[in-house]
Parts: C-alpha cells; structure tokens; sequence
C-alpha cells in the first residue's frame, strides 16, 4: 500500500508532544519495507485559504511553522488524491483536526482534513464525504469547518468500553453512502497511551470496516495521522490499521 511521507515530518518545530523526537520515525522504522512511500509536495496557499482566514495564515506564519504545516496539509492532500483509487495513509505531522478557520489548539495548526477534503469536493472529485475521527479527542477543528457544509458526515465515536465503541464505529460505516471515507486517525485511545481504552487488534479491525464500506459504496478511503502519543506501541498500531485498509 502507498503511505505518503517525508523526512521532513521528524522535524522538531516545537515543545508539544507531537513534535517530540522520535515520535515519526517510530512510525516509518514500523512500515519500512511492508509499504511503498509517497513522498508530498507541500500544499499551496490556495489551498490553505480555501479553509483558513488570511490572518490566521499570517499567524501561523510568525509562529514560524507555516512549512512544516503546509507539508503536512500537502500530504494529507496527497493520500486523498491517491485514496480515490485506492486505501491510502499519510505519515505526516503537525496533526490538524483541533485547527478551526481561524484559530486552533491541541498542536494543531491546519486543518489536514478539511483542506483536503475541500480540494477534491472544489475539483469535482468527490459528492460525499463521511470522516471517521478515532482520536482519543473529539475533532473539533473537523466540525468546524466541515460539519456544516453538507456533504460531510463526521463520526467521533465514544464509549465506556471497547466493544461499545468499536459498535459504534461499525453501525456508522454501515450507514454511509459516501464516495471517500476519510479517517483523522489519532492512536492516542490505544491501551498503553493516554486513552488506555483499544487495543492494537482494533486498529485493523477499524481499517477492514473502513476498506469494507469503501467498497460497497464503489468508493475510496483514505487515512491521515492525528494524535498517538507512546513511542513504544504507535508503530504497530499504524501498521495495524493499514493492514485493516489492505485487506481483501
């Protein structure tokens, strides 16, 4: 499978536990020679303004992040362009789900899904869109920008137990007839990270769910890194979950 990324991604841009060493190439050292890697452009300001508001742009620009943060919109862009075809997943950072028009928080700083959802739907490529967003915290930043503009469902699921949850996540997939199911994949629920709720296992079985309803809707599906936090386990719990996108 293609999963777009690039060495830029292990830059260290700041404090926050996204940026942290190490933390991506946990990620690439996991995949490396199990997946093909598609090396993005960063995204053009076009397309950044299309979601954000100039001064905003302005700002995370004296914050001196704007590259990095346009190469992680680039590369969400990027497995979005690719998923309409086939499953794709983007390695990439700063996360972006917390990014609203005009301000953002939670180590966002573009939005990474809205700016890509937003090109394919003003390129005509899309009609629908349903994002599943499994990151231990609620997109906010996806709802924002999206969840009023009428062709994007977005499902964050929440539950007490994994069972629950993992219920959840099927009975909405099952409800979709979108033509891209896009995934804000945050693997900080994981039982040995902050959330402490899934296990590995569920990662696939969410990727499969995903694979599956792409499939009978005759559509694509995509996946996008947000949130996962433990060096140790985030490796394998992304290839866990492009394993689930590969399956037949």
């Amino acid at each position: 499978m293609k999963v777009v990324y690039h060495e830029d991604y292990n830059e260290i841009y700041s404090s926050d536990p996204a940026s942290a060493a190490g933390r991506i190439h946990a990620i690439e050292i996991a995949l490396r020679g199990k997946v093909s890697f598609v090396t993005p452009l960063p995204a053009s300001q076009e397309d950044i303004l299309r979601v954000h508001t100039a001064e905003y742009v302005k700002s995370v620009e004296r914050e001196g992040v704007y590259d990095i943060a346009a190469l992680a919109a680039g590369g969400a862009i990027k497995a979005a362009q690719i998923g309409l075809a086939e499953p794709c997943f983007a390695v990439i950072r700063p996360p972006g789900h917390h990014a609203s028009a005009g301000s953002a928080w939670g180590f966002c700083y573009f939005n990474n899904m809205a700016i890509a959802l937003e090109k394919l739907k003003c390129e005509d490529k899309i009609k629908k869109a349903f994002i599943l967003d499994f990151d231990l915290h609620f997109g906010d930043g996806n709802v924002n920008i999206l969840g009023g503009k009428g062709y994007v469902t977005i499902l964050n699921p929440t539950a007490s137990n994994r069972n629950e949850y993992l219920k959840n996540v099927q009975n909405g997939l099952a409800q979709t007839n979108a033509d891209i199911i896009a995934v804000s994949a945050g693997f900080d629920n994981h039982e040995a990270d902050w959330g402490g709720l899934l296990k590995t296992e569920d990662y696939k079985y969410m990727g499969k769910l995903v694979r599956d309803a792409a499939r009978h809707n005759n559509g694509g599906c995509f996946g996008i890194l947000e949130g996962g936090y433990n060096h140790s386990v985030l490796g394998k719990n992304v290839l866990a979950f492009i394993q689930g996108l590969e399956e037949k």
